[in-house]
């Protein structure tokens, strides 16, 4: 990293320099980033960024934090944490391991209580990021005649192109999990789920009700893709949707849907719009049936190093126009990673309707 040039993180709207770390891999643990800083750095932190409580014995400030990610602040043999109180002066007071609360920083300066909850959360932020995803905002595209219209694909493309190198029965999508994908997010307690959920619904009251009129949308599921540039060597294979109005409702309340969650922290910016798209094939189903890659639109980064492509040349000939059916959208769904429910879609968190 250019010493000039540091990395910037941003964090609840506030940008933030992140300072050369060393890194050094701890048994049993991932990497711990080590923020080297002294005190004098306090200066450069932004005084009004946090509520910040004056006491008796001098400053305090609360953050939540789930308690999955205590060990990265609290580091190997504690070693994290000392040096975040050496360097600020500070007394940070973390909660037992598995019982959910709150951090508390407390200092005789309060420069060095809001240098302190500056580098924890960029602790966090960063480790947050190489979390696996939990929850995705979905569409579920699973109804009856959609399954039904699905199964026929997979029968004809097996009858006639099973030949083809890699294709097999275990590339196909389970009909009930059958979804289009908005973003992915990262939930680690209750709490962080509620917000997401309350967030659902203030969406709906500041721009969904008005996009879809208080009414599901009816969209259409036709044609297949592929995502990467050799229709000789593919790894995903999905179907395209589209209004049969024609109109870009759906795509402006996916896009929408993203760039809020996105402004809250809770979900990381991919691209600049949603791709619209319901996986019906893909190279890692293969090897684990319920995989969910963070994003269907990342081909080449997957949690498996090596993915056996197949040759999709001979399907995207013959079923290049497949029509899987006509659907009502009429939720958007906060969508439980490997989970089901009683109808063998995802377990559903929270949900924010159309009518």
């Amino acid at each position: 990293m250019d010493v000039l040039r540091p990395t910037l993180i941003r964090i609840g709207g506030r940008v933030y320099r992140k300072n050369l770390v060393q890194e050094q891999a701890y048994q049993h643990e991932e990497e711990d980033d080590d923020f080297c800083a002294g005190p004098g750095d306090c200066a450069d932190e932004p005084c009004d960024a946090f509520v910040v409580e004056e006491t008796e014995k001098g400053f305090q400030c609360r953050v939540e934090v789930p308690s999955l990610l205590y060990k990265y602040i609290i580091g190997k043999k504690g070693e994290t944490k000392k040096k975040l109180e050496t360097e600020t002066r500070t007394s940070i007071s973390i909660p037992k391991p598995g019982v959910e609360g709150e951090i508390v920083i407390t200092g005789q300066h309060r420069s060095g209580v809001i240098s302190a909850r500056t580098r924890i959360d960029v602790l966090l932020d960063s480790f947050r990021k190489k979390q696996p995803f939990t929850h995705f905002l979905s569409f579920a595209l699973n109804q009856p005649a959609i399954q039904e219209k699905f199964l026929q694909f997979k029968e004809e493309v097996l009858e006639k192109c099973s030949k083809d190198h890699g294709v097999s029965s275990s590339l196909f999508q389970n009909p009930a999990k059958l979804h289009l994908t908005l973003g992915t997010l990262v939930l680690l307690n209750e709490q962080e789920i509620q917000k997401a959920c309350d967030l659902l619904q203030r969406c709906k009251e500041d721009f969904v009700d008005q996009i879809a009129g208080g009414k599901p949308l009816i969209v259409e599921v036709a044609g297949v893709e592929y995502m990467n540039d050799d229709p000789a060597m593919m790894d995903v294979l999905y179907a395209k949707v589209h209004m049969k109005d024609g109109s870009d409702r759906l795509q402006v309340i996916a896009d929408q849907l993203v760039e809020r969650f996105v402004a809250s922290g809770l979900m990381l910016k991919e691209w600049d719009r949603v791709k619209l798209h319901a996986t019906v094939m893909n190279t890692l189903f293969r090897k684990d049936p319920s995989a969910e890659e963070r994003n269907n639109t990342m081909t080449g980064k997957s949690s498996f190093k090596e993915r056996e492509s197949f040759n999709g040349r001979n399907i995207l000939k013959l079923f290049e126009n497949f029509y899987f059916g006509e659907v009502q959208l009429d939720s958007v769904r906060l969508s439980q990673r490997f989970s089901s429910d009683a109808s063998g879609y995802y377990a559903t968190s929270g949900q924010l309707t159309f009518s």
